[in-house]
């Protein structure tokens, strides 16, 4: 990602932590917990590696195939288990923003300094502009979400980390606002 050193950082630190967040949530006694906390690490982890500044590291060309094909492969595991509810429709969603930023920065210029396919100058690309809107109304959406569950009295007696769902929500709404400050950088 290129822009400034500082903001790619604290991208990479948000990112990390809300993946080993999602580690935790892996523990949980809830089963569909468990199984979308692996998709979300997985994710977390996939833009703290994307997010580290370009000056500091330039990865090969190769890393960024790596990275379309395991979050194409997330993607088709999305679309699979999205016939069991709706809300896993957000996670293609997510992998396909991430492949769509992959194939962009391997495709630029010094891999990952430039701007991608579809880049001419004039403004932003069609599909970052519907990506950037769809996860701007995403953060909004989940962030009045939360506002309830925060007033909450914390959950019920003996609910472990990674069970309590208004954590999981600003876990999801701190990926989400990162999406928004990546999406226009590639």
């Amino acid at each position: 990602m290129h822009g400034p050193a500082s903001s790619g950082w604290l991208l990479v630190a948000l990112c990390a932590a809300t993946g080993v967040y999602c580690l935790l949530r892996m523990r949980s006694s809830v089963e569909e917990q468990r199984r979308s906390a692996g998709g979300e690490a997985l994710m977390g982890f996939g833009m703290a590696v994307m997010a580290v500044p370009a000056a500091v590291f330039t990865p090969p060309s190769w890393a960024w195939q790596a990275h379309a094909a395991v979050f194409g492969a997330a993607g088709l595991h999305a679309l699979w288990t999205a016939r069991t509810g709706p809300r896993h429709l957000h996670h293609l969603v997510g992998a396909a923003a991430m492949v769509y930023m992959a194939v962009t920065m391997a495709a630029s210029p010094g891999h990952g300094q430039g701007h991608g396919p579809g880049h001419d100058g004039s403004g932003t690309p069609l599909l970052t502009g519907t990506l950037l809107l769809y996860f701007i109304a995403y953060v909004l959406v989940t962030g009045v979400r939360l506002v309830p569950a925060a007033a909450a009295a914390g959950g019920a007696p003996g609910t472990g980390w990674g069970d309590r769902p208004e954590l999981a929500r600003a876990c999801r709404l701190s990926m989400g606002i990162a999406m928004v400050a990546m999406l226009p950088a590639v």
